[in-house]
């Protein structure tokens, strides 16, 4: 589990959700199931699992939004009904493992990046990337938005 930082450009095709953040663990995989029912129907698609979550600002910041979908290798002038094409270009912290870990992950690389002495940008999406493994296991892929 190393912390690194990396710019990146994320090409998603997306459904929209949003709730409580203290609901996202569980609302968030629920969105997911529906929309890979629906995978079929991306052209160009890389086959990564992405979700993208709109940050907590503050303590009163109590509910936002977030998209599930998958990363396309190409942009896109059409997509399906009910669903976004998005492009997101930025530089991140960043640190993969255990799905089953999540929540520590996105706690050592909050921890990092403040160490590093990079600041969390707001402003963006943080993004998690999903990866099936050889193995049967599943890893997340974590990437913190910065300032630059």
């Amino acid at each position: 589990m190393e912390c690194k930082k990396a710019k990146k450009l994320f090409r998603v095709v997306g459904i929209k959700g949003g709730g409580a953040f203290a609901d996202f663990g569980s609302e968030v995989p629920k969105l997911a199931h529906q929309f890979m029912k629906r995978i079929d129907e991306i052209e160009n698609s890389s086959g990564v699992e992405i979700a993208l979550f709109e940050p907590k600002r503050d303590v009163n910041h109590l509910e936002g939004h977030y998209y599930v979908g998958v990363i396309v290798h190409e942009p896109l002038t059409e997509v399906p009904f009910g669903m976004v094409y998005m492009e997101v270009h930025q530089t991140y912290t960043t640190i993969r493992g255990n799905i089953n870990h999540v929540g520590n992950l996105h706690d050592k690389l909050l921890n990092w990046t403040v160490d590093q002495g990079d600041n969390q940008n707001l402003e963006t999406y943080i993004v998690e990337t999903y990866h099936q493994m050889d193995n049967g296991m599943e890893e997340v892929e974590v990437f913190l938005p910065i300032l630059t």
